[in-house]
């Protein structure tokens, strides 16, 4: 019954962590439509892949370890993919760092692990030994997204710490360390517990700081909205002031045209004119004043 148990929990591990895999392919599609890594990090996926790789050797010397043999390889082939992908778009001072990273622990470090445990070691020290080992690099894969918990609380932004990752991270620990258990195999079931913890941190953090960012965001636009406001309000006041301008142009135009009308009591007045000095007789016929004083 404990192994049959055992089994359907690592099969749940297997999808869940095959989830986790895939958790990280929208900040890969954020990097693909900006062609820039911007603030996102190498080292989560580098950690995944020397974890992963190291979790095969180990199975490969214990029994009965093929739900491990066989998402961990799914492991490798995805987190390979991710890392070069991310060195693509990375810029040459996080290429160099990522590749430095990645030799240093995938080459150099997974090849002293295999060599001093396969001269050094025998039998069932030699899985005890690579266990402790898995066990130390799998607090290193639940740790290495915490690396942008600093950024995330100093920014106040959840922009570079997916939420997906943290959940199905989160999920995962809980698959295998029932699986760990059930198997009585400590060195899977302990890390898992902190991952757990971790997760739920990870999550916990998000929901603060998303509502925070939804809540910054909403404010900008407000001021946003203000300043456009404001903006509109001064171009209608300068639009009217130039129609007002042209206007009174207009009107002193015209108005210099026009020849005012006069009543029958007001015939043989003088009008003085602006401009024009006219004297309008019986026949309302305008003639020049001094026309008229010389006849």
């Amino acid at each position: 019954m404990t192994t049959h148990l055992a089994f359907v929990f690592g099969l749940l591990g297997n999808i869940v962590s095959f989830m986790v895999y895939l958790a990280p392919v929208p900040t890969f599609y954020k990097i693909y439509k900006k062609k820039s890594t911007e603030g996102f990090q190498s080292v989560p996926y580098v950690v995944g892949l020397f974890s992963a790789m190291l979790w095969i050797y180990y199975a490969f010397l214990k029994p009965d370890t093929t739900l491990l043999i066989t998402i961990n390889s799914v492991g490798c082939f995805i987190q390979t993919f991710y890392i070069c992908f991310f060195l693509f778009y990375a810029t040459k001072k996080a290429k160099m760092d990522t590749m430095k990273l990645l030799l240093s622990m995938n080459v150099v470090g997974l090849g002293l692990i295999i060599f001093l445990t396969q001269f050094f070691a025998k039998g069932s020290n030699r899985a005890q030994i690579v266990g402790w080992i898995c066990l130390i690099f799998s607090f290193c894969v639940f740790v290495a997204p915490l690396g942008v918990l600093r950024q995330v609380i100093r920014t106040k932004s959840v922009e570079y710490m997916p939420f997906q990752l943290s959940f199905f991270l989160t999920l995962s620990a809980v698959m295998w360390f029932l699986y760990g258990l059930l198997r009585k195999d400590y060195n899977i079931a302990i890390p898992n517990v902190l991952g757990f913890s971790l997760g739920v941190i990870q999550m916990t953090l998000y929901l603060i700081y998303n509502n925070a960012k939804k809540v910054t965001k909403e404010v900008k636009l407000e001021v946003t909205e203000i300043v456009a406001d404001d903006k509109e309000l001064k171009l209608s006041e300068e639009i009217l002031k130039d129609q007002i301008i042209d206007v009174v142009k207009l009107s002193a135009i015209v108005c210099s045209e026009i020849i005012p009308m006069v009543t029958g009591n007001e015939l043989k007045n003088e009008i003085n004119l602006p401009q024009l000095n006219v004297i309008i007789n019986e026949d309302m016929i305008i003639k020049p004043k001094a026309i008229i004083e010389a006849s």
